[in-house]
């Protein structure tokens, strides 16, 4: 609610606690009674930031600073949205700007102390980085003489092969809260990395007319949620394919379990059980949103490195019966982007900033037409005749893409031609969202949306692995 004292002009806002799509809303009116206002423009940035409309976050922190370059405030919420599309650098700068100006505040001098701590980890990684094919993990690992101790009673894989038994067993191991053993979780990503290397790009199913798929959005190490789809909609199996549309880890805090569970069941049903990466699944977003840290807290730096490598295999789209194309962002920044152009991504490496492979991992619609710069700040926004234009040129009928959380779990828009799933409900334990999946029959392709609420999971915070500069930065 905005309110206007009439006889001096100002204005005051009364937003409820974690509403932050109305926050935007109410602010952007308050902006239009007052719009030099650096209050204002600092708490809608904030409001982007929880929304992860980070180009958005950015843009405003800046347009505050031009208002009011002494609103410290302004700085931190700037400093956060660099920090979130990995521009430490300029990052580190505000946090410069914050501690020239208050040389005696302790929390500004501990965020400049972490962002520079990170800049100087880059230029590092940069200095020792090859023109060489970098070593893999596995060629250091010796797993055959891994020791299994005589107190570990998890379980254990059958003559070094995934079996349903060990899925079983493993997530009732991980329900528990017990740790796989590190023997075990090495086996499943190294034979992982094997088979996804050698699928291509663009992956390319035919359901027959009796047969289903089962679409799941982000899970975002939500474990417990994971757990409750296959009690709802059934186990994985080669009668019940599922397909899982990227961004498995981060900020949810039991983003192993998750991981290791969807990798289980693509070794166990490599034709039925299928994973797409998601702009989650590279070392920039693991760094600050919780997975690197949840991997060396429970395991190893050695294991997450290797975890990298095997998101690097990841295919990024995914095509049924030649008509539903599955991507975890949506489409491209150019048009005339062809499925033989997909095909041909050399996808083995961290994500370019922009091109179809970026696209693939970050773009998102809207509803006007023509193409826009990204609220995320990172790809592009598309329009209902982008995708018109796009699934002509493919004779497509429609897209499934993920990566925006959805009050109901899934939305439909441009004319039922482009369709978001979201997997995570109650997301990171205050967007209150449902959470959603899609059955699509080979008889007819049409989606049938099924809609599921948070489950109860053990008092583990979400984010609370990540980056302590990034949690600090979005309080």
């Amino acid at each position: 609610v905005i309110l206007e004292d009439r006889s001096t002009g100002a204005c005051s806002l009364i937003v409820y606690e974690r509403d932050y799509e109305n926050a935007i809303k109410y602010y952007t009116e308050a902006l239009e009674l007052k719009p030099c206002s650096a209050i204002y423009f600092s708490n809608r940035s904030l409001a982007y930031l929880r929304t992860e409309c980070y180009g958005y976050a950015l843009a405003d922190a800046t347009k505050c600073l031009e208002i009011d370059q002494n609103y410290i405030k302004g700085y931190y919420r700037r400093a956060t949205s660099n920090m979130a599309l990995g521009k430490f650098k300029a990052a580190l700068k505000d946090y410069e700007t914050v501690v020239r100006v208050r040389p005696n505040d302790k929390d500004a001098k501990m965020k400049y102390q972490e962002c520079n701590k990170i800049v100087k980890q880059k230029a590092f990684e940069r200095a020792i980085a090859s023109d060489e094919m970098k070593r893999s993990v596995v060629d250091s690992l010796d797993i055959e003489n891994m020791m299994i101790e005589d107190q570990y009673t998890g379980p254990k894989l059958e003559e070094g092969k995934v079996t349903m038994r060990f899925m079983k067993e493993m997530m009732e191991c991980f329900k528990d809260q017990k740790k796989l053993h590190r023997k075990c979780a090495y086996q499943i990503l190294i034979q992982v990395k094997e088979l996804l290397s050698k699928l291509p790009s663009l992956i390319e199913i035919t359901l027959k007319e009796t047969e289903k798929i089962t679409i799941c959005g982000d899970t975002h190490g939500q474990f417990y949620d994971l757990i409750n789809i296959f009690e709802l909609n059934g186990l994985p199996s080669e009668t019940n394919p599922y397909l899982f549309n990227g961004d498995f880890v981060d900020r949810g805090s039991f983003s192993l379990e998750v991981i290791l569970t969807l990798f289980g069941f693509k070794l166990l049903l490599p034709d039925s059980f299928y994973l797409l990466r998601g702009n989650h699944e590279t070392d920039n977003m693991n760094q600050m949103y919780g997975f690197e840290g949840e991997v060396k807290a429970k395991y190893t730096a050695q294991m997450f490195t290797l975890f990298s490598e095997v998101f690097q295999w990841l295919p990024l789209a995914q095509c049924i019966n030649g008509k539903v194309l599955v991507m975890h962002g949506g489409l491209f920044s150019e048009d005339g982007v062809t499925l033989d152009d997909l095909k041909k991504i050399d996808r083995n490496r961290q994500p370019p900033d922009s091109g179809p492979m970026c696209d693939l991992l970050w773009s998102d619609p809207q509803p006007q037409n023509g193409r826009c710069v990204s609220k995320r700040g990172v790809s592009c926004q598309f329009g209902p005749d982008v995708t018109e234009r796009f699934l002509d040129q493919n004779n497509l009928d429609y897209i499934v893409r993920s990566h925006e959380v959805k009050a109901e779990g899934y939305e439909v828009t441009h004319s039922g031609k482009c369709i978001t799933v979201f997997s995570a409900p109650n997301y990171c334990d205050q967007m209150c969202n449902k959470g959603a999946y899609i059955h699509l029959s080979g008889s007819d392709l049409k989606p049938q949306f099924h809609q599921f609420t948070a489950v109860p999971h053990p008092n583990v915070k979400p984010m609370a692995y990540a980056n302590s500069l990034m949690q600090m930065g979005m309080m």
